[in-house]
């Protein structure tokens, strides 16, 4: 320990989000050993849960769980587990007899401090030290501080951490809460401090509690992770505060175990799951608002980050902090929806379009390798060109689709001059007031939901163009997704929409909406590809 500084990681613990627990034994064991070696002064070996154990889990239903984790305890580090404070009975928890964990740390909610303490008690009876978490501690008043400050010095805890759930502080609010704390709070207690990193500033944050407290006789506690692993944007990580501690607080930590621990185990992690900043975690941090809504909206409608902070911002406060699925699947569609009056447009479209041959342009990179065969194609058969979500300076087209705000806004800063001349058709969740050569169509006249990623920008403008009577429609660049972003697009600096990088389970998905489509319009459509596609099955003549 660097004097009065306590280095807590949590890689067991907070990591369980991201691995959902499964470290694998050896993992586990691992990370343990490593965190000894690097001499961690608290190691939290993971969670405490009302449910059987799971061998290489870090959820663990008693200590017991935990003694064959620990094949050599060392006597200078305390090893703890966290329980939420509602969702764990006490009752089942095991006397502490030395060779499991030494402490338990209690993590409650807003509002319920009195009943995270009531928990604690009956903790420390079965001799365990107790640790408490203040959960979303920003949401506490000053006068909200003064009364926690007053039952933690009548129970008299390990220590009591102060944590930026939403990752929403800055060095004022923590400054703010800290000094009130310190100033309240009895010596002997701790005060601990767990830091987001939803606006880059988890580690700063970090750096900062100790230069509040550091020159007191309290004990400070600092939680990490290793590579910052951790729910949302991650944590602090250790091996940065190893590094900072040993270089500025006299510590005396062991860097090369922990770079051990990132080589032999993190490395693995890193490859399968996916962890740390990123803006949509930004917007969870700018509104102080739950990470699980974030996730829901990336995960089940990749809605990118202007129409993120939108819905997130249509919330309330206390809405942001909780997470209600309904309630934003609501909002979701009611900011995707933004009714507009496309019957006049849809007449226009039609007209254009009868008895014409229709060309689709999709930005895949058969527009650039199979270009003299779309050329000669365009030549004999002078079909009505609609380039499909992005432009190419090679085709000159009647119209262009845009269906998301991203590829809408890249055309119009990468091709002024030929987004200028070129009609456009967009959506109404990117505009809803055309500009000068613009339509309006929209948004749920062309989708279909029922997919992960039901707004692939062909798949709807097929829609489209089923709902204006065209008969036949040609496809080039729909080629399918390869393993490598740069690979799949002719213009390889084009925004990705896919962000989880499941290129084949993508190209899966797609195909089957393509055929759900291709079921729909039978006899009304004909569809014929001009280059090579995967979703081409060599049948595609309705």
């Amino acid at each position: 320990m660097s004097s009065n500084i306590g280095l807590l990681d949590c890689t067991l613990r907070d990591g369980a989000y991201i691995t959902d627990s499964h470290f694998g034994e050896a993992g586990i064991r691992g990370i343990i050993r490593k965190m000894q070696e690097a001499r961690a002064d608290i190691i939290e070996i993971g969670w405490l849960k009302d449910k059987p154990h799971q061998e290489g889990s870090s959820f663990f239903n008693t200590p017991n769980d935990i003694k064959p984790y620990l094949t050599e305890k060392s006597p200078n580090v305390m090893y703890v587990a966290m329980i939420d404070w509602d969702r764990y009975n006490v009752d089942n928890l095991s006397e502490c007899d030395g060779e499991s964990i030494d402490a338990i740390r209690v993590v409650f909610p807003y509002g319920k401090h009195k009943e995270g303490i009531k928990v604690g008690e009956a903790i420390r009876k079965k001799g365990y030290k107790v640790m408490f978490q203040a959960a979303n501690t920003l949401a506490y008043s000053d006068e909200d501080l003064d009364e926690l400050a007053e039952c933690i010095n009548e129970f008299e805890p390990y220590s009591i951490s102060v944590v930026d759930t939403f990752g929403a502080m800055f060095f004022e609010d923590l400054e703010h809460i800290v000094g009130i704390l310190d100033k309240r709070l009895n010596q002997n207690i701790g005060i601990g401090f767990h830091a987001h990193n939803n606006q880059q500033l988890a580690f700063a944050l970090s750096i900062r509690f100790i230069e509040l407290i550091k020159e007191s006789n309290r004990s400070i506690v600092v939680d990490s992770t290793l590579c910052g692993l951790g729910r949302g944007a991650g944590n602090t990580t250790t091996e940065l505060m190893v590094s900072y501690l040993n270089r500025k607080q006299y510590g005396n930590y062991d860097i090369n175990a922990v770079l051990d621990a990132i080589d032999i185990y993190m490395a693995a992690y890193q490859v399968k799951y996916k962890w740390g900043y990123s803006t949509p975690y930004f917007i969870a941090g700018m509104y102080q608002c739950h990470v699980n809504n974030i996730a829901y909206l990336m995960e089940n409608h990749r809605t990118n980050t202007h129409d993120m902070r939108t819905i997130i911002e249509s919330l309330s406060v206390e809405e942001r902090r909780k997470y209600d699925y309904d309630l934003l699947e609501d909002k979701y569609i009611e900011n995707q929806s933004r009714i507009v009056d496309d019957s006049a447009v849809l007449q226009v479209l039609k007209h254009e379009l009868k008895d014409k041959k229709v060309l689709l342009v999709a930005p895949g990179k058969s527009i650039e390798t199979e270009y003299e065969a779309i050329q000669s194609f365009i030549e004999e058969n002078n079909p009505v060109v609609i380039a499909v979500n992005a432009l190419n300076p090679l085709y000159q087209c009647d119209y262009a689709i845009f269906i998301n705000p991203a590829r809408y806004e890249y055309a119009c800063g990468c091709h002024p001059d030929q987004m200028r001349l070129t009609r456009k058709i967009l959506l109404s969740n990117i505009k809803t007031d055309p500009a000068e050569n613009e339509v309006i169509i929209n948004y749920n006249t062309v989708i279909k939901r029922g997919w992960e990623h039901f707004d692939n920008a062909v798949i709807i403008t097929l829609r489209l163009l089923n709902k204006v009577s065209a008969k036949d429609v040609y496809i080039a660049g729909f080629d399918g997704f390869k393993t490598e972003y740069n690979k799949s697009y002719a213009d390889a600096h084009l925004p990705s929409l896919n962000p989880d990088n499941k290129w084949e389970e993508l190209n899966a998905e797609i195909k089957g909406m393509y055929n759900d489509l291709k079921n729909s319009v039978s006899k009304k459509m004909n569809i014929k590809f001009i280059t090579p596609s995967c979703f081409d099955d060599g049948n595609d003549e309705n």
